[in-house]
């Protein structure tokens, strides 16, 4: 098995761990941060928007042997004091964008184009859309946008609880500010096709962490019925055995991606995939980001303000202090703490299993088929030394 494959399996059995979870405050933090600088961005640069949003025309040359370069400084004064993006089609011709222009206004601009580049202006393909139709456009994504938010948290508060339904929409709305913002930073157009991107990547990013809540949901039942977990521990274990499988899904997904927007856009210059190439690939990452280190951490956040997690967690450490000062006391009367603490380790997977059964949790089975021991299953207490392959302290 492989290094990360061993990683993975120990992760899932619960043999080692990383406080996601405890250090939550901290990746608030960068959260914060990250998405101040978004907001900034958009603030100041705003969105580029397409000429299907926006409105505008688009002209479409035949075969020349202009260069983009050339043709730009060419019809620099004739688009009516508006931006053109120019870009080099794959059978020799151009495409030229001019946005917020009228139908009127196009006219005049597609027979100067076809002057200053010594092109027939009847063989100049024009595209026009209003502005009418754009604001339409922009009001309808923006629509679908709302209704598919507004769906997420409907089913989430049903199929697990409201707490959980706000963490994935603070989620979503986190991967959403970040990738708009990126977008406005970098300047690209926003299209159908950034829009589409965005849709998918919201997609992905909650399916990621509907798989984290699901694990979470199952290992929290009957937790009121214990006292050896507090509800944070128990979602940072939940956590941690679906963290490798959440990197492995994100890494396999990016690089498709990764490859249309850095080699399919940017070196061979096939600038309409960008809009959607560049959504994907800032959107998964995101996605990947807040489903490890801000949907579970505000579940956490949430749940450990109810009373009774509040009285679970003082009964956890209770029983802490009260098995420490046990194994002290053993251990200056000359007794073997270590058989102490497994005899104190035993008695907790008794009320463990006891509290499981409370709950309708069957226990695992083995591979053989034989159902296993409470005591005896991987990364549970009665596992010597607490999680630990051995008894040995470190």
């Amino acid at each position: 098995m492989s290094k990360l494959g061993t990683l993975g399996h120990r992760l899932h059995r619960g043999e080692i761990s990383y406080d996601f979870v405890g250090k939550r405050r901290l990746w608030y933090g960068v959260s914060i941060l990250i998405t101040v600088a978004a907001v900034i961005g958009l603030a100041v640069n705003g969105l580029k928007l397409g000429i299907e949003f926006s409105g505008g025309a688009v002209f479409t040359t035949p075969k020349t042997s202009i260069s983009v370069a050339d043709a730009q400084d060419r019809i620099a004064g004739d688009t009516a004091g508006h931006h053109a993006t120019i870009q080099k089609l794959g059978n020799g011709g151009l495409r030229i964008q001019v946005s917020d222009i009228s139908t009127e206004t196009s006219k005049s601009v597609q027979q100067k184009i076809g002057d200053d580049l010594k092109i027939t202006p009847t063989k100049i393909d024009a595209e026009i859309v209003g502005p009418s139709w754009g604001k339409e456009i922009s009001q309808k994504a923006l629509k679908g946008l709302i209704i598919f938010l507004v769906l997420v948290v409907v089913y989430l508060a049903i199929a697990f609880e409201w707490r959980m339904a706000a963490a994935a929409l603070v989620a979503l709305l986190h991967d959403i500010t970040i990738t708009t913002g990126v977008y406005a930073i970098v300047g690209f157009e926003v299209t159908p096709g950034t829009v589409i991107g965005l849709l998918t990547i919201l997609g992905y990013s909650l399916y990621d962490t509907v798989v984290v809540f699901d694990g979470l949901k199952e290992a929290t039942r009957g937790i009121t019925k214990q006292n050896q977990r507090t509800y944070s521990e128990f979602a940072n274990r939940s956590l941690n055995g679906t963290l490798v499988r959440s990197i492995n899904t994100t890494v396999v997904a990016l690089l498709p991606v990764a490859a249309l927007l850095f080699i399919g856009g940017g070196l061979l210059g096939a600038g309409v995939l960008n809009d959607i190439a560049l959504a994907l690939f800032v959107g998964l990452t995101a996605g990947a980001y807040s489903s490890i280190f801000i949907a579970t951490p505000i579940v956490a956040d949430l749940k450990e303000r109810e009373p009774q997690m509040r009285a679970l967690h003082k009964r956890v450490l209770a029983k802490r202090a009260s098995d420490a000062q046990k194994a002290k006391e053993a251990e200056a009367r000359g007794e073997d703490p270590e058989a102490a603490d497994d005899l104190a380790e035993a008695r907790d997977d008794d009320e463990e299993a006891t509290a499981s059964a409370a709950a309708g949790v069957v226990a695992p089975r083995s591979q053989g088929g034989a159902t296993r021991s409470p005591r005896t299953q991987p990364g549970s207490r009665g596992s010597r030394g607490r999680n630990r392959p051995s008894g040995k302290r470190r």
